[in-house]
């Protein structure tokens, strides 16, 4: 499978199954387009209807730029076939059983009332809870239970916001630090938060033990300040914004990272981006809202041209500052051209419900936060472990060539099936697809692939 598109100045050429990435020029771009469809005489003499004479090309400049792509082709470089399916199910039936990461949901409340929020404002439908130390040591233990010889072990502390939990999330971390000696285990802990109840000794504490911050931040004041409220309805951005920047700087600029929401009211969120890169912050993410249809907060397909411009405007903005010697980082285009993951993991997907896990104030186990909630999703428990087999199994089969909508796109091996979530939330199948969200995640990887060979031609 073969995707060709334009953009940057660039004439780009993907080779979705051997993963190479081609940037060719004219010729070789027109070529490669019909290379397949007809036969070499025919190509030649199309190609040469439109270039010959033009810019001194010779008919056999182009007959030898057709036997270049024909040498692409037999050394396994361009149209080489997709061989993958047989391996989809490999790696889960060779980790089976084996979980290297929990998202532990400290707090089933919080201090926000955004009305785009998926944990329904941390209560994930249910009640108000926070999550005790006993539930939580026996989380750890669990983890450690089922992670096999695994030695780097992840645990996520979420919410709701956390940080209404903060003195039972150092008791963990001390009860994690005196257990990994122990079972040879290294623990590596993220924090997720809204950033209101960052204190000093907040900050102090996430420096020393936390691998990665997640902060809440949607970008223009008047944005964020639209639904990331109080209960009170009083925006949270004056509030916050100096408590990141306290924290950002003590952390020097490593290990976090901005998360923003972009919804129908701020499809132009690039602006989002320029406001949190004038603050100083460097490590960005804005992610789509996903809501259920019909809230005022979707994106329409009005917003839909309008977001994908916006990926491409980011792009250029990211090359310019690179550029510049002011390189920043947005996480949806973090991608390595000379490596990435192994075809195993780009097929069998992000491992929730069998490698990864979210585990709730009470001790049950549900395939991913997004999942909370959903009782005919629910695992078991972090006692008798997963007795809900029947759900785990439809997880553990659940990969890219499990999905039909996914057979033809050539996006697939980037993507590895798109979100099991976002997928159920909006078509009741965890094997169904996002339709939007799969388009605007095409254009993504279009950008982000784009920014890497500019970077890759220029160092």
């Amino acid at each position: 499978m073969v995707h060709q598109y334009k953009l940057g100045g660039y004439n780009i050429v993907l080779d979705i199954c051997s993963g190479g990435v081609h940037v060719v020029d004219d010729v070789a771009y027109d070529i490669i387009e019909i290379y397949e469809k007809q036969t070499q005489g025919q190509v030649i003499s199309q190609m040469c209807e439109k270039y010959e004479g033009k810019n001194g090309i010779t008919k056999e400049d182009i007959a030898a730029c057709y036997e270049q792509v024909t040498a692409l082709k037999e050394n396994g470089e361009l149209f080489t076939p997709d061989t993958f399916e047989p391996m989809a199910n490999k790696l889960k039936e060779k980790t089976s059983g084996v979980i290297k990461a929990l998202c532990l949901h400290v707090a089933h409340t919080c201090n926000l009332n955004c009305s785009y929020c998926f944990a329904s404002q941390g209560k994930y439908h249910g009640e108000r809870a926070v999550m005790s130390l006993e539930v939580g040591k026996r989380a750890l233990d669990f983890l450690v239970e089922n992670s096999g010889t695994r030695h780097n072990l992840e645990v996520d502390f979420f919410g709701g916001e956390p940080l209404m939990n903060f003195q039972m999330v150092k008791d963990l971390v001390a009860y994690a630090r005196e257990i990994e000696k122990k079972h040879n285990k290294n623990f590596r802990f993220t924090l997720t938060t809204n950033g209101v109840l960052i204190d000093k000794d907040v900050i102090d504490f996430a420096n020393k033990e936390m691998s990665n911050v997640v902060l809440s931040l949607d970008g223009r004041k008047e944005i964020h300040d639209r639904y990331r409220v109080d209960y009170l309805g009083n925006g949270s951005w004056d509030k916050i914004v100096p408590k990141f920047k306290e924290l950002v700087d003590a952390r020097g600029g490593k290990g976090y990272y901005m998360r923003g929401t972009f919804t129908h009211a701020n499809p132009d969120f690039l602006n989002d981006i320029k406001v949190m890169l004038d603050l100083g912050f460097n490590e960005l993410s804005m992610e789509p809202v996903v809501c259920a249809k019909g809230d005022k907060e979707e994106l329409t397909e009005e917003d839909f041209p309008v977001v994908c411009k916006q990926y491409e405007e980011l792009a250029e903005l990211m090359i310019d500052k690179r550029r510049q010697g002011k390189e920043f980082t947005f996480y949806h285009y973090m991608i390595d051209l000379k490596g990435g993951p192994c075809i195993y993991k780009r097929i069998s997907g992000c491992g929730s419900g069998t490698e990864y896990m979210a585990v709730t104030p009470w001790g049950d186990l549900y395939p991913c936060h997004q999942f909370v909630g959903e009782e005919k999703y629910k695992l078991g428990d972090i006692w008798q472990g997963v007795t809900n087999k029947e759900a785990q199994k439809e997880f553990a089969d659940c990969n890219v060539y499990a999905r039909p909508d996914c057979k033809d796109c050539w996006a697939k091996l980037y993507c590895s099936g798109g979100c099991a979530a976002n997928a159920y939330h909006a078509t009741g199948s965890v094997r169904g697809v996002y339709e939007y969200g799969c388009r605007l995640f095409r254009k993504r990887m279009e950008c982000a692939i784009m920014v890497a060979i500019d970077k890759a031609l220029n160092e």
